[in-house]
């Protein structure tokens, strides 16, 4: 399982435009999806933000860890359901497209690796805070999936890209600063 996630990782990320159509071709089903790439990838997120706290916090603090595991794990898991049914709606109303949550699902979530990886890597590693600027990759794979994953035409390409950025973008820092602000603990 976590080889073939690794791997659809990797070819996302440094081949877009042939991962796109080969993701399209293969047509996973919902269940799959998630259990296999998306659920695996935000459980790490919230690993990685649990040992992160711990590794890199002054003493030993199991409720601040296990506060920064729940905003990581709140934050990306809200953020993607959010992201999802903002898209599917998006999508229906200004594409002039059928809702398709199965396919705004694996859109947003593959959409979203980069994301995850810049925390995993950024809650295990806080000194490397430059990596925050890898994120901007993320319109990049938008614009690559949109035609051949999405079938969106040229024409509506730099319309739907930019949208969708921001759909999938904002959403789990929204609610991960709304998480930090009402979990006053996790200000350390």
């Amino acid at each position: 399982m976590f080889k073939d996630l690794f791997s659809r990782l990797i070819s996302l990320i440094f081949k877009p435009s042939e991962t796109w159509g080969k993701l399209k071709e293969r047509g996973e089903d919902e269940e799959t999806f998630l259990s296999h790439f998306l659920y695996p990838l935000i459980g790490m997120v919230a690993l990685a933000a649990f040992l992160g706290v711990l590794f890199s916090y002054k003493e030993f603090n199991f409720e601040i860890a296990l506060k920064s595991a729940i905003k990581a794990l709140v934050s990306y898991a809200g953020g993607f359901f959010l992201s999802v049914y903002i898209l599917n709606e998006v999508w229906q109303s200004m594409f002039k497209r059928p809702k398709d949550t199965k396919l705004c699902q694996s859109f947003v979530g593959y959409s979203s690796s980069v994301m995850f990886l810049v925390s995993i890597v950024l809650s295990l590693l806080p000194e490397f805070f430059f990596l925050y600027a890898v994120i901007l990759y993320t319109p990049y794979l938008i614009w690559e999936g949109a035609v051949p994953y999405m079938e969106v035409s040229e024409k509506e390409q730099i319309r739907f890209s930019m949208l969708a950025s921001l759909i999938i973008m904002l959403p789990p820092i929204i609610i991960g600063y709304l998480l930090f602000m009402m979990m006053p603990g996790l200000r350390y």
